[in-house]
């Protein structure tokens, strides 16, 4: 299924792309998300959802496969198993990067192909897209707050600072540190499951609620008719 969504943050394109290609960075900030591994381009993680009482837990890679800055345009692929083997997920997501306003903000539009089996597969796409906006919703408000603490700290940073060549030599000696060469594991806190029944709120609860009154009317009109033979 496809799944198209868009926001804003109040930040230009330039740091915007800066930001959303440093996945280490805002991993923290995807719900039910867990960054374990980075090796280059590829990482390595998981993702906890809830569907009721039932929790299930999805384990892959991603990769980006295009990361074009001069048209602030990334493509991910990504895929992932159930841990109990009940279910499967792969998405190869579009990120388009435009300055909106007076380009103190960037409007980002996502495209998503998604295909999944298992739990996840009986939604359907339209309560998987309301999840998909509601999900992105949190995503955004936490990033733009972590965002905003950073501006905090940089502005402190800047007052504090006195710009002597001391400063100076701190910052060409961790220029200089070389790099890590390969697999870099990523120690990253337990995340709390994706509700979907509460994510989804309304529209799922539609979805539910449609079937069990016909079960139940079917029920209903079955013991009148006991009855009436009874009689």
């Amino acid at each position: 299924m496809e799944l198209k969504s868009e926001f804003r943050v109040g930040i230009p394109v330039e740091r915007t792309w800066n930001t959303l290609t440093d996945v280490e960075f805002i991993a923290p900030c995807m719900p039910g998300a867990q960054l374990t591994e980075i090796d280059g381009d590829e990482f390595k993680g998981g993702v906890k959802i809830k569907v009721g009482p039932i929790t299930a837990q999805y384990k892959g890679s991603a990769r980006f496969v295009e990361l074009d800055e001069a048209n602030r345009r990334i493509v991910l692929e990504a895929t992932g198993r159930e841990s109990r083997g009940a279910g499967n997920a792969a998405a190869e997501v579009t990120a388009e990067m435009t300055p909106d306003g007076d380009g103190d903000g960037t409007v980002v539009s996502i495209t998503t192909d998604l295909k999944v089996t298992g739990k996840v597969a009986q939604f359907g796409r339209g309560v998987m897209a309301d999840v998909t906006e509601k999900l992105i919703g949190q995503f955004v408000s936490s990033l733009e707050e972590k965002l905003s603490e950073i501006g905090d700290q940089e502005d402190s940073g800047s007052e504090a600072g006195d710009g002597t060549a001391d400063d100076a030599e701190t910052t060409g000696e961790a220029a200089e540190t070389p790099a890590e060469s390969g697999p870099r594991q990523i120690e990253m806190a337990e995340p709390e499951p994706v509700d979907l029944l509460e994510t989804a709120g309304r529209p799922l609860l539609k979805r539910i609620l449609a079937p069990l009154a016909v079960v139940v009317l079917f029920l209903f009109n079955r013991r009148r008719r006991r009855k009436r033979r009874q009689g």
